[in-house]
């Protein structure tokens, strides 16, 4: 579904991403992971279109996207939840959800039930402020906005950063009931450990810029882990 090849990335002098491969089948979870600073991000806003690339490709879907713009690719149906969430503080939970409405590609106007299905809060919250809202709530506001445009691949950077325990574990089933029970694609960058083990299928590290390991979730062993992500 989606297929990153030889990627390139500079911020000025400084080459970020070097020759940067992934791949991420229909169907699949794919956790990113690596230590601070290494690129993840920075890969996650290159696929967005948020960052120009120097060289290389990025498919989605059979189409190549690597010089399309950032509204583009969402109307090609990728959901992104950036890290720090970035809602929009001043406008209402319900204005924040119809936010993403003109990416989809089905012409709908009306925020999905299925949406407050999964996040219940968020219906109770409808004529809240985003920046009333506590940080679990605000995450589940920011996963529900992507949802709203019916992606085929979800796009998550950090999504358990900053939230309570309960309100991670709650996170966790989330994306697993949409990965596995309604087949969404999704590619997330996740720090935490167990929290990746739990949800993802697939594993990919960066280490300064570049890709240094890679395989199915149960070859993530103590040695790479030791290697590649130790602190």
């Amino acid at each position: 579904m989606l297929g990153i090849n030889d990627l390139n990335q500079f911020y000025g002098e400084s080459h970020t991403l070097w020759d940067v491969s992934l791949n991420v089948a229909q169907g699949s979870c794919v956790c990113l992971m690596g230590r601070n600073g290494v690129g993840k991000t920075t890969l996650l806003k290159s696929i967005m279109g948020l960052l120009p690339v120097a060289s290389g490709s990025i498919r989605f879907d059979d189409q190549e996207i690597t010089r399309r713009k950032a509204e583009a690719r969402a109307s090609l149906g990728i959901g992104y939840v950036p890290q720090g969430r970035e809602i929009f503080s001043q406008l209402t939970v319900e204005e924040n959800l119809r936010v993403g409405l003109p990416a989809r590609k089905d012409r709908v106007r009306h925020i999905p039930e299925f949406i407050f299905e999964l996040f219940p809060v968020l219906k109770k919250m409808l004529h809240r402020r985003g920046g009333d809202l506590s940080g679990g709530q605000q995450q589940q506001l920011a996963i529900g906005r992507a949802l709203v445009i019916d992606p085929k691949l979800l796009i998550l950077d950090e999504p358990t950063e900053g939230i309570q325990p309960n309100i991670v574990h709650e996170i966790g089933d989330i994306i697993l009931n949409l990965n596995q029970v309604h087949n969404l694609t999704v590619l997330l960058v996740e720090q935490k450990l167990p929290f990746a083990r739990r949800v993802g299928q697939q594993f990919c590290i960066l280490d300064k810029g570049r890709n240094v390991a890679a395989g199915n979730m149960e070859e993530l062993d103590d040695n790479i882990i030791s290697q590649h992500l130790s602190v």
